[in-house]
């Protein structure tokens, strides 16, 4: 699950449902000599290398400002040209030489960047996505010190791996082992309904490969537990597998993280949902 090689990973910004499947079939044949890719998919939690933005999409380009874009995290926009915006762009649809050549050019510069911050003993900015609009400063309908109220103390339990195997467990612990955070793991539905029952669990982590478990099912039965309401459900997903988002927003997951996960994922992903400093 989690492998020392990655491909890149692009976040879609402002395409179609079809553009969007027809970019990640594109992605996934560039050379082999060159670097790889894969498209994220709209609940991944990952934080992405890259972005491909529309640039005929006013909201596309205003989704982008949020993020901030740079050296480390480049954006490259597709379509029309947008006076004023200080990144690569390519006509739509784009060739398929030109866009891998661009985006070789990309992560080159990605890669001098990160070693640069690394020699500096620095780390990438993470830019924290909202999954609500803040009402004080978004929609203007609360004060600072009225949405502080509406804050509750971070999560305080446990994280479970639900796997076939105790590994990928090891490993989590290994990733938080400076924040001394219980990890537990099964490889059982039935189990991982009971701990989130009897014991407090902030994090869990279903593989939706492991054997004999319906993962939106246990979503489903742990999120309907009174002491589970703030329990992150969320999937290990491999990327031939068909991730179901309709339903698995219906049942409560929060998100999903691609295998292989990189460490440097992983860790972001459960800093995030344990609202870890």
């Amino acid at each position: 699950m989690h492998s020392p090689s990655h491909p890149h990973a692009v976040r879609l910004i402002g395409f179609s449902p079809a553009d969007c499947a027809c970019l990640g079939a594109s992605l996934l044949l560039s050379p082999p000599s060159g670097p790889h890719f894969y498209c994220l998919l709209e609940d991944s939690l990952q934080e992405p290398d890259l972005y491909l933005v529309r640039s005929d999409d006013a909201a596309a380009l205003t989704s982008l400002a949020g993020l901030n874009p740079n050296e480390v995290t480049p954006a490259l926009l597709l379509g029309p040209a947008t006076p004023g915006l200080p990144f690569a762009r390519l006509d739509w649809p784009p060739e398929s030489a030109r866009l891998y050549q661009v985006l070789a050019e990309l992560m080159a510069q990605r890669a001098q960047a990160l070693a640069r911050m690394a020699a500096r003993g620095q780390a990438p900015v993470l830019i924290e996505r909202r999954r609500h609009p803040r009402l004080d400063i978004d929609l203007g309908q609360a004060t600072e010190s009225e949405y502080a109220t509406l804050r509750r103390p971070p999560p305080s339990g446990a994280i479970l791996i639900v796997d076939k195997g105790g590994a990928f467990r090891d490993h989590v612990a290994k990733v938080v082992g400076a924040r001394r955070l219980p990890v537990e793991w099964t490889d059982s539905a039935g189990a991982a309904v009971r701990l989130c029952d009897e014991t407090a669990v902030s994090l869990l982590m279903i593989n939706t490969s492991t054997p004999q478990v319906d993962p939106y099912r246990l979503c489903a039965d742990v999120k309907q537990l009174p002491s589970a309401e703030r329990t992150a459900v969320v999937f290990l997903v491999a990327r031939s597998y068909p991730y179901d988002a309709p339903r698995a927003r219906a049942c409560g997951v929060r998100g999903l993280l691609d295998k292989p996960v990189a460490d440097r994922h992983l860790y972001s992903a459960i800093r995030k949902l344990m609202s870890l400093p």
